[in-house]
């Protein structure tokens, strides 16, 4: 029985491991509630910050999304955790940010494709996943709240639906 316990989370758990929920992402950074309407939008604008904390080994690491290479999948997170995932249309931009203490900072900016994104309408969260190398196995998450439209279809167009099926059937 503990066994059956332990190897469940081991399980489930394996690639939430090799990305660690680390990094600081803001998706639509000029949109509060993070709206994506993946029938209006071809695209969805992330930043992500430079960012502090400890590592595995206890000590105090900085990721600085301009210094590193451009490895990045972000959508759903089964979408990220399966290996797939939007990627960026291009290397991003850097930009210039006001910090909370009024200090300013350089953060990296991508665009990512929303049809490669696999989102279903029931997500309330997108995934930001860096790959630290060229095998993708290994690097470090993110995640921001998200307000998902346009995956689903409308009363009015069931409703639709339904009376042109009536009316053929009264033919």
């Amino acid at each position: 029985m503990t066994a059956a316990a332990v190897s469940i989370p081991a399980v489930s758990g394996l690639a939430a491991a090799h990305f660690p929920n680390k990094l600081d992402i803001d998706v639509q950074p000029d949109n509060a509630d993070n709206y994506i309407d993946v029938d209006e939008h071809d695209t969805v604008e992330v930043v992500v910050q430079p960012v502090e904390f400890l590592n595995s080994d206890g000590d105090q690491e900085t990721f600085d999304p301009t210094a590193e290479p451009v490895r990045y999948r972000f959508g759903s997170r089964s979408m990220v955790e399966d290996g797939d995932g939007a990627r960026p249309e291009d290397d991003g931009e850097v930009r210039e940010f006001n910090g909370h203490d009024g200090e300013s900072y350089e953060a990296l900016v991508m665009e990512f494709p929303v049809d490669k994104m696999g989102f279903d309408g029931g997500e309330e969260t997108a995934w930001l996943y860096w790959e630290r190398d060229e095998s993708g196995e290994h690097g470090y998450a993110g995640m921001d709240s998200v307000s998902i439209h346009g995956t689903t279809a409308s009363n009015q167009d069931i409703i639709e639906v339904l009376q042109q099926l009536l009316s053929r059937s009264n033919e």
